[in-house]
């Protein structure tokens, strides 16, 4: 696996521990991996070389229900990418690695920890004032 591809799976991995932070710190929000990368299933007894065996992942709200679906590329794609998707939406972001060659981006805009519990925070009504 050459550099790049390796900075791109540990940027997903912090991502991946990104949101295990986000469901720790907030009640209403737990952390579920959704799936395994699938060399990783089936790779027999070859060591495996990624960060996270975590490909796809999502916070979901206390019955188990997604509300923000993530997933990554697998290691055989070209273009490795990180899809975030709002689970009740059609819309999504799109990252790739940055040009910083350790963060993802959407375009030329880094993808934080502070983007991301923002999106949570809006996603699981975080901060909004319950009705009168």
């Amino acid at each position: 696996m050459n550099e790049k591809d390796r900075a791109f799976y540990q940027a997903w991995a912090t991502l991946l521990q990104w949101m295990r932070d986000y469901a720790a710190e907030h009640e209403a929000a737990g952390f579920e991996k959704e799936a395994d990368f699938a060399d990783y299933i089936y790779r027999m007894e070859r060591p495996y070389d990624l960060p996270t065996t975590v490909m796809s992942a999502s916070l979901s709200d206390p019955g188990g229900n997604p509300v923000l679906l993530v997933n990554a590329s697998p290691r055989k794609a070209v273009f490795k990418e990180v899809v975030v998707h709002p689970f009740q939406s059609h819309t999504y972001r799109k990252l790739t690695l940055a040009p910083d060659g350790q963060s993802l981006a959407e375009g030329k805009r880094v993808f934080t920890k502070e983007r991301l519990y923002r999106l949570a925070d809006e996603l699981f009504g975080v901060g909004e004032e319950a009705p009168a």
